[in-house]
């Protein structure tokens, strides 16, 4: 088999433009042809869906992140208050020896006024607070607390007030029942007689 004819049969036909009748003008002048390819006006406003989705998509996942980030900021700003209360209602009331003849009762003194305490659980965390005793209920007081912590290199504050009633702690009352043996002075409420009891 003669090699140049087996290159002429194998390699493309190009079409000369100059030719008349040649397949170039054949497929340009026939209507209905198809063409392949994309215009420019396609290829932009297929860009500016793509920018207009792109945008939305990054918008939502921008403010989802903005919500996460508050819940946890209000979530920690209510177990740090909570931890405020459980630590005010063991040491705002220190506990003061009472009785004669070297008797070892004790019961709750006078509130302190708190300056500036970290938190035994959050260290970050520290409050102020100031007890003023309820002139109709001598037991009982209004404790108004600040308190400042710092998140994501912010100095954040944040002030509340609570009611604690003046008593023993439950710790030192727990220490009198365990160490001193001490359950007769522990002041037990009597058990609901069955008559009061709903039915």
């Amino acid at each position: 088999m003669n090699v140049r004819y087996l290159v002429r049969f194998l390699a493309p036909r190009v079409a000369s433009p100059r030719r008349a009748g040649s397949s170039l003008e054949v497929r340009e002048n026939v209507p209905g042809s198809v063409r392949s390819g994309f215009t420019i006006i396609e290829v932009l406003i297929a860009l500016a869906i793509l920018v207009f989705g792109m945008t939305a998509v990054i918008g939502m996942l921008t403010f989802g992140a903005a919500l996460t980030r508050t819940s946890l900021l209000r979530t920690s700003a209510a177990s740090a208050m909570q931890a405020v209360v459980a630590d005010l209602e063991e040491t705002l009331f220190p506990p003061v020896r009472t009785g004669q003849s070297g008797a070892s009762e004790t019961e709750a003194g006078p509130p302190e006024e708190v300056k500036d305490r970290p938190l035994p659980s959050m260290p970050d965390v520290v409050y102020s607070a100031r007890a003023k005793e309820n002139p109709d209920r001598p037991l009982e007081y209004r404790v108004d607390v600040e308190m400042s912590w710092k998140a994501a290199g912010v100095r954040r504050e944040t002030s509340f007030s609570t009611i604690l009633v003046r008593e023993t702690p439950f710790g030192e009352r727990l220490r009198r029942l365990v160490v001193e043996g001490g359950a007769d002075k522990l002041l037990v409420a009597p058990p609901p007689s069955p008559a009061s009891q709903p039915r």
